[in-house]
Protein backbone atom coordinates (compact mmCIF):
# COMPACT_ATOMS: atom_id res chain seq x y z
CA UNK A 1 0.00 0.00 0.00
CA UNK A 2 0.93 3.68 -0.05
CA UNK A 3 2.89 5.43 2.68
CA UNK A 4 0.44 8.23 3.49
CA UNK A 5 2.00 11.26 5.19
CA UNK A 6 -0.10 14.26 6.25
CA UNK A 7 1.24 17.80 6.36
CA UNK A 8 0.95 19.19 9.88
CA UNK A 9 0.72 22.81 11.02
CA UNK A 10 2.44 23.22 14.44
CA UNK A 11 0.34 26.23 15.39
CA UNK A 12 -2.62 26.32 17.84
CA UNK A 13 -0.71 27.67 20.79
CA UNK A 14 0.04 31.29 21.70
CA UNK A 15 3.47 32.65 20.79
CA UNK A 16 5.00 36.05 21.49
CA UNK A 17 5.02 37.05 17.81
CA UNK A 18 1.32 36.41 17.24
CA UNK A 19 0.46 38.10 20.52
CA UNK A 20 2.30 41.19 19.28
CA UNK A 21 0.88 41.17 15.76
CA UNK A 22 -2.72 40.13 16.34
CA UNK A 23 -3.46 40.31 20.07
CA UNK A 24 -3.03 38.16 23.15
CA UNK A 25 -3.77 34.48 22.66
CA UNK A 26 -4.13 34.59 18.87
CA UNK A 27 -3.93 31.20 17.10
CA UNK A 28 -5.46 29.70 13.98
CA UNK A 29 -8.51 28.94 16.09
CA UNK A 30 -9.16 32.70 16.28
CA UNK A 31 -9.75 32.96 12.53
CA UNK A 32 -11.44 29.56 12.32
CA UNK A 33 -14.05 30.33 14.97
CA UNK A 34 -15.02 33.78 13.68
CA UNK A 35 -15.50 32.70 10.04
CA UNK A 36 -18.90 33.35 8.43
CA UNK A 37 -20.58 32.18 5.20
CA UNK A 38 -19.94 34.65 2.37
CA UNK A 39 -22.43 33.32 -0.18
CA UNK A 40 -25.38 30.94 -0.39
CA UNK A 41 -24.28 27.37 0.32
CA UNK A 42 -20.89 28.42 1.71
CA UNK A 43 -19.85 25.99 4.46
CA UNK A 44 -18.48 28.11 7.31
CA UNK A 45 -17.50 28.03 10.10
CA UNK A 46 -15.73 24.68 10.45
CA UNK A 47 -16.14 23.49 14.03
CA UNK A 48 -13.83 20.72 15.32
CA UNK A 49 -15.48 17.57 16.59
CA UNK A 50 -13.50 14.79 18.32
CA UNK A 51 -10.35 16.75 19.20
CA UNK A 52 -12.02 20.07 20.01
CA UNK A 53 -10.24 23.44 20.01
CA UNK A 54 -7.01 21.88 21.23
CA UNK A 55 -3.79 23.47 22.48
CA UNK A 56 -0.62 21.93 21.02
CA UNK A 57 1.31 22.66 24.20
CA UNK A 58 -0.60 19.72 25.71
CA UNK A 59 0.86 16.23 25.45
CA UNK A 60 -2.65 14.75 25.42
CA UNK A 61 -3.63 16.78 22.34
CA UNK A 62 -0.62 15.62 20.36
CA UNK A 63 -1.18 12.01 21.42
CA UNK A 64 -4.84 12.12 20.37
CA UNK A 65 -3.87 13.42 16.93
CA UNK A 66 -1.37 10.62 16.39
CA UNK A 67 -3.82 7.97 17.60
CA UNK A 68 -6.49 9.20 15.22
CA UNK A 69 -4.15 9.36 12.23
CA UNK A 70 -2.76 5.90 12.95
CA UNK A 71 -6.27 4.44 13.15
CA UNK A 72 -6.87 5.33 9.50
CA UNK A 73 -3.55 4.13 8.12
CA UNK A 74 -1.66 7.43 7.98
CA UNK A 75 2.01 6.58 8.49
CA UNK A 76 3.21 9.88 9.87
CA UNK A 77 3.09 13.67 9.98
CA UNK A 78 5.20 16.06 7.94
CA UNK A 79 5.65 19.02 10.30
CA UNK A 80 6.07 22.47 8.81
CA UNK A 81 9.41 23.82 10.03
CA UNK A 82 10.35 27.50 10.13
CA UNK A 83 13.90 28.86 10.02
CA UNK A 84 14.50 32.56 9.45
CA UNK A 85 18.29 33.02 9.44
CA UNK A 86 18.63 31.38 12.84
CA UNK A 87 15.26 32.44 14.19
CA UNK A 88 12.66 29.74 14.71
CA UNK A 89 8.95 30.16 15.32
CA UNK A 90 6.11 27.75 16.18
CA UNK A 91 8.83 25.31 17.17
CA UNK A 92 7.49 24.25 20.57
CA UNK A 93 5.14 21.38 19.57
CA UNK A 94 7.73 19.58 17.47
CA UNK A 95 10.57 20.25 19.91
CA UNK A 96 8.52 18.61 22.66
CA UNK A 97 7.66 15.67 20.41
CA UNK A 98 11.37 15.25 19.72
CA UNK A 99 12.62 15.63 23.27
CA UNK A 100 9.93 13.54 24.95
CA UNK A 101 9.78 10.66 22.45
CA UNK A 102 6.00 11.00 22.44
CA UNK A 103 3.88 10.35 20.60
CA UNK A 104 5.60 7.30 19.15
CA UNK A 105 4.49 8.23 15.65
CA UNK A 106 6.68 8.72 12.56
CA UNK A 107 7.47 12.19 11.24
CA UNK A 108 9.49 14.19 8.76
CA UNK A 109 10.00 17.92 8.25
CA UNK A 110 9.19 20.45 5.56
CA UNK A 111 11.08 23.74 5.59
CA UNK A 112 8.35 26.31 4.88
CA UNK A 113 10.82 28.86 3.54
CA UNK A 114 8.51 31.78 2.85
CA UNK A 115 8.32 35.26 4.29
CA UNK A 116 5.37 35.79 6.61
CA UNK A 117 2.90 38.46 5.68
CA UNK A 118 -0.31 39.72 7.25
CA UNK A 119 -2.44 37.46 5.09
CA UNK A 120 -3.99 35.86 8.18
CA UNK A 121 -5.84 39.13 8.74
CA UNK A 122 -6.35 40.06 5.11
CA UNK A 123 -3.21 42.22 5.02
CA UNK A 124 -1.00 40.43 2.48
CA UNK A 125 1.24 43.47 1.97
CA UNK A 126 2.28 43.68 5.62
CA UNK A 127 5.64 41.94 6.07
CA UNK A 128 6.01 40.24 9.45
CA UNK A 129 9.12 38.06 9.08
CA UNK A 130 11.35 38.07 6.03
CA UNK A 131 12.80 34.79 4.82
CA UNK A 132 16.47 35.41 4.06
CA UNK A 133 19.53 33.31 3.24
CA UNK A 134 22.65 34.88 4.79
CA UNK A 135 25.03 32.23 3.48
CA UNK A 136 27.08 29.17 4.33
CA UNK A 137 27.29 29.75 8.11
CA UNK A 138 23.52 29.97 8.31
CA UNK A 139 23.09 26.78 6.30
CA UNK A 140 25.52 25.06 8.66
CA UNK A 141 23.60 26.25 11.73
CA UNK A 142 20.31 25.23 10.15
CA UNK A 143 21.53 21.71 9.40
CA UNK A 144 22.95 21.29 12.90
CA UNK A 145 19.59 22.30 14.38
CA UNK A 146 17.88 19.59 12.33
CA UNK A 147 20.38 16.83 13.06
CA UNK A 148 18.72 15.58 16.30
CA UNK A 149 15.47 15.10 14.36
CA UNK A 150 17.22 13.31 11.48
CA UNK A 151 18.79 10.90 14.00
CA UNK A 152 15.50 10.12 15.74
CA UNK A 153 14.33 6.55 15.17
CA UNK A 154 10.83 7.85 14.32
CA UNK A 155 12.10 9.95 11.40
CA UNK A 156 10.66 8.84 8.04
CA UNK A 157 13.39 7.61 5.70
CA UNK A 158 13.92 6.12 2.27
CA UNK A 159 16.93 3.85 2.02
CA UNK A 160 17.86 4.95 5.52
CA UNK A 161 18.03 8.58 4.35
CA UNK A 162 15.89 11.13 6.23
CA UNK A 163 13.17 12.63 4.03
CA UNK A 164 13.38 16.43 4.07
CA UNK A 165 11.13 18.74 2.07
CA UNK A 166 11.81 22.31 0.95
CA UNK A 167 8.66 24.25 0.18
CA UNK A 168 10.02 26.95 -2.12
CA UNK A 169 13.30 25.59 -3.53
CA UNK A 170 13.67 28.24 -6.21
CA UNK A 171 13.93 30.93 -3.54
CA UNK A 172 17.27 29.63 -2.24
CA UNK A 173 20.36 31.28 -3.79
CA UNK A 174 23.06 28.89 -5.06
CA UNK A 175 20.65 26.02 -4.46
CA UNK A 176 22.78 23.28 -6.05
CA UNK A 177 25.75 24.19 -3.85
CA UNK A 178 23.58 24.45 -0.74
CA UNK A 179 22.09 20.96 -1.20
CA UNK A 180 25.54 19.52 -1.91
CA UNK A 181 26.78 21.13 1.32
CA UNK A 182 23.89 19.63 3.28
CA UNK A 183 24.67 16.18 1.86
CA UNK A 184 28.31 16.64 2.81
CA UNK A 185 27.32 17.52 6.38
CA UNK A 186 24.98 14.54 6.52
CA UNK A 187 27.81 12.20 5.56
CA UNK A 188 30.10 13.79 8.16
CA UNK A 189 27.37 13.27 10.77
CA UNK A 190 27.25 9.55 9.96
CA UNK A 191 23.91 9.59 8.13
CA UNK A 192 23.47 7.41 5.01
CA UNK A 193 22.52 10.62 3.21
CA UNK A 194 19.46 12.81 2.77
CA UNK A 195 16.36 12.25 0.65
CA UNK A 196 15.54 15.78 -0.48
CA UNK A 197 12.17 16.71 -2.00
CA UNK A 198 11.13 19.92 -3.75
CA UNK A 199 7.54 20.90 -3.01
CA UNK A 200 6.49 23.98 -4.98
CA UNK A 201 8.38 25.04 -8.06
CA UNK A 202 7.45 26.60 -11.38
CA UNK A 203 6.41 24.43 -14.28
CA UNK A 204 9.34 23.07 -16.24
CA UNK A 205 11.73 23.47 -13.29
CA UNK A 206 13.73 20.25 -12.97
CA UNK A 207 14.16 19.24 -9.33
CA UNK A 208 16.73 16.54 -10.08
CA UNK A 209 18.97 18.92 -12.01
CA UNK A 210 19.03 21.19 -8.96
CA UNK A 211 20.17 18.47 -6.58
CA UNK A 212 16.90 16.99 -5.31
CA UNK A 213 16.03 13.31 -5.17
CA UNK A 214 12.35 13.87 -5.92
CA UNK A 215 9.58 16.41 -6.20
CA UNK A 216 6.17 16.55 -4.58
CA UNK A 217 3.45 16.76 -7.24
CA UNK A 218 1.25 19.44 -5.70
CA UNK A 219 -1.92 20.34 -7.62
CA UNK A 220 -2.35 23.83 -9.03
CA UNK A 221 -4.61 25.62 -6.59
CA UNK A 222 -7.31 27.90 -8.03
CA UNK A 223 -6.56 31.59 -8.09
CA UNK A 224 -4.27 32.25 -11.04
CA UNK A 225 -6.39 32.06 -14.17
CA UNK A 226 -6.07 33.43 -17.67
CA UNK A 227 -8.94 33.99 -20.08
CA UNK A 228 -7.26 31.80 -22.69
CA UNK A 229 -6.78 28.80 -20.35
CA UNK A 230 -10.16 28.88 -18.61
CA UNK A 231 -12.49 31.54 -20.01
CA UNK A 232 -15.59 30.68 -17.95
CA UNK A 233 -13.66 30.39 -14.70
CA UNK A 234 -11.84 33.64 -15.47
CA UNK A 235 -15.09 35.51 -16.02
CA UNK A 236 -16.63 34.01 -12.88
CA UNK A 237 -13.62 35.18 -10.88
CA UNK A 238 -13.94 38.72 -12.25
CA UNK A 239 -17.66 38.79 -11.49
CA UNK A 240 -17.06 37.43 -7.99
CA UNK A 241 -14.44 40.10 -7.27
CA UNK A 242 -16.81 42.80 -8.46
CA UNK A 243 -19.45 41.38 -6.12
CA UNK A 244 -16.86 41.43 -3.33
CA UNK A 245 -16.86 37.70 -2.93
CA UNK A 246 -14.20 34.95 -2.83
CA UNK A 247 -13.18 32.93 -5.86
CA UNK A 248 -15.23 29.74 -5.98
CA UNK A 249 -14.34 26.64 -7.96
CA UNK A 250 -16.15 23.32 -7.99
CA UNK A 251 -14.12 20.61 -6.27
CA UNK A 252 -15.13 18.10 -8.93
CA UNK A 253 -13.49 20.20 -11.68
CA UNK A 254 -10.41 20.83 -9.58
CA UNK A 255 -10.02 17.16 -8.69
CA UNK A 256 -9.71 16.06 -12.32
CA UNK A 257 -6.33 17.80 -12.45
CA UNK A 258 -5.08 16.40 -9.14
CA UNK A 259 -3.59 13.22 -10.55
CA UNK A 260 -1.33 14.85 -13.12
CA UNK A 261 2.08 13.29 -13.60
CA UNK A 262 3.36 9.75 -13.93
CA UNK A 263 2.94 7.98 -10.59
CA UNK A 264 5.29 5.25 -11.76
CA UNK A 265 8.11 7.80 -11.69
CA UNK A 266 10.09 7.07 -8.52
CA UNK A 267 11.21 10.71 -8.40
CA UNK A 268 7.64 12.00 -8.09
CA UNK A 269 5.42 11.77 -5.01
CA UNK A 270 1.79 12.88 -5.30
CA UNK A 271 0.17 15.34 -2.92
CA UNK A 272 -3.62 15.29 -2.65
CA UNK A 273 -5.80 18.20 -1.55
CA UNK A 274 -9.15 16.98 -0.22
CA UNK A 275 -10.69 20.41 0.52
CA UNK A 276 -9.84 24.11 0.57
CA UNK A 277 -11.42 27.33 1.86
CA UNK A 278 -9.07 30.01 3.13
CA UNK A 279 -11.76 32.66 3.65
CA UNK A 280 -11.30 32.47 7.46
CA UNK A 281 -7.85 33.94 6.79
CA UNK A 282 -8.38 36.01 3.68
CA UNK A 283 -12.08 36.89 3.72
CA UNK A 284 -13.49 37.88 0.35
CA UNK A 285 -10.02 37.62 -1.20
CA UNK A 286 -10.01 33.90 -0.46
CA UNK A 287 -10.44 30.80 -2.59
CA UNK A 288 -13.09 28.14 -2.02
CA UNK A 289 -13.28 24.61 -3.41
CA UNK A 290 -17.03 24.25 -3.26
CA UNK A 291 -18.72 20.91 -2.54
CA UNK A 292 -15.55 19.16 -1.40
CA UNK A 293 -16.92 15.97 0.11
CA UNK A 294 -15.56 12.54 1.10
CA UNK A 295 -17.57 10.99 -1.74
CA UNK A 296 -15.85 13.16 -4.37
CA UNK A 297 -12.43 12.71 -2.78
CA UNK A 298 -12.71 8.90 -2.61
CA UNK A 299 -11.94 8.12 -6.30
CA UNK A 300 -8.95 10.46 -6.22
CA UNK A 301 -7.53 8.75 -3.17
CA UNK A 302 -8.13 5.27 -4.60
CA UNK A 303 -6.53 6.21 -7.93
CA UNK A 304 -3.43 7.56 -6.20
CA UNK A 305 -2.97 4.40 -4.13
CA UNK A 306 -3.43 2.21 -7.21
CA UNK A 307 -1.00 4.29 -9.24
CA UNK A 308 1.72 3.95 -6.60
CA UNK A 309 1.68 0.16 -6.56
CA UNK A 310 4.12 -0.05 -9.48
CA UNK A 311 6.82 1.58 -7.33
CA UNK A 312 9.04 -0.18 -4.81
CA UNK A 313 7.19 -0.22 -1.45
CA UNK A 314 9.53 2.24 0.26
CA UNK A 315 9.07 4.77 -2.57
CA UNK A 316 5.26 4.87 -2.34
CA UNK A 317 5.06 8.19 -0.52
CA UNK A 318 1.66 9.87 -0.75
CA UNK A 319 1.35 13.32 0.84
CA UNK A 320 -1.98 14.56 2.14
CA UNK A 321 -2.67 18.29 2.44
CA UNK A 322 -3.37 18.66 5.25
CA UNK A 323 -3.95 17.22 8.70
CA UNK A 324 -4.93 20.41 10.52
CA UNK A 325 -4.96 23.63 8.50
CA UNK A 326 -8.32 24.69 9.87
CA UNK A 327 -8.28 28.34 8.79
CA UNK A 328 -7.77 27.15 5.21
CA UNK A 329 -10.63 24.65 5.38
CA UNK A 330 -8.01 22.01 4.76
CA UNK A 331 -8.15 19.59 7.67
CA UNK A 332 -8.52 15.82 7.91
CA UNK A 333 -9.27 16.16 11.60
CA UNK A 334 -13.02 15.63 12.12
CA UNK A 335 -15.45 18.52 12.12
CA UNK A 336 -19.15 18.62 12.94
CA UNK A 337 -20.23 18.33 9.31
CA UNK A 338 -18.19 15.46 7.88
CA UNK A 339 -16.97 13.75 11.03
CA UNK A 340 -14.55 10.97 10.10
CA UNK A 341 -15.71 10.99 6.48
CA UNK A 342 -12.42 12.01 4.84
CA UNK A 343 -10.41 9.80 7.19
CA UNK A 344 -12.59 6.82 6.32
CA UNK A 345 -11.93 7.38 2.63
CA UNK A 346 -8.19 7.36 3.33
CA UNK A 347 -8.36 4.29 5.55
CA UNK A 348 -10.41 2.31 3.07
CA UNK A 349 -8.07 3.19 0.17
CA UNK A 350 -5.11 2.13 2.29
CA UNK A 351 -6.80 -1.15 3.20
CA UNK A 352 -7.27 -0.30 6.86
CA UNK A 353 -11.04 -0.79 6.96
CA UNK A 354 -13.96 1.39 7.79
CA UNK A 355 -12.63 2.82 11.03
CA UNK A 356 -14.81 4.40 13.67
CA UNK A 357 -16.69 7.51 14.55
CA UNK A 358 -18.89 8.11 11.53
CA UNK A 359 -20.80 11.34 11.70
CA UNK A 360 -21.89 12.59 8.32
CA UNK A 361 -24.62 14.89 7.13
Amino acid sequence: MARAIAFYLPQYHPVAENNEWWGEGFTEWTNTAKAKPLFRGHYQPHVPADLGFYDLRLVASRAAQADLARRYGIEGFCYYHYWFAGRRILERPFDEVLSSGEPDFPFCLCWANESWSGIWHGLPNRLLIEQSYPGREDHFAHFQSLLPAFRDERYICIGGKPVFLIYKPEHIPDLVAVLAYWREMAAEAGLPGLYLCAVQASKGWNALEHGFDARIATPDMPGKLSFREAPMQYLRKKLRLRARGPMVRAFNAFSRAEMSGNLRDVTLHPCLVHAWDNTPRSGRRGVVLQDATPELFAPIMRAAVRGLQAKPPEQRLLFLKSWNEWAEGNHLEPDLKFGHGFLKVIGEALGVGRGEGERHE
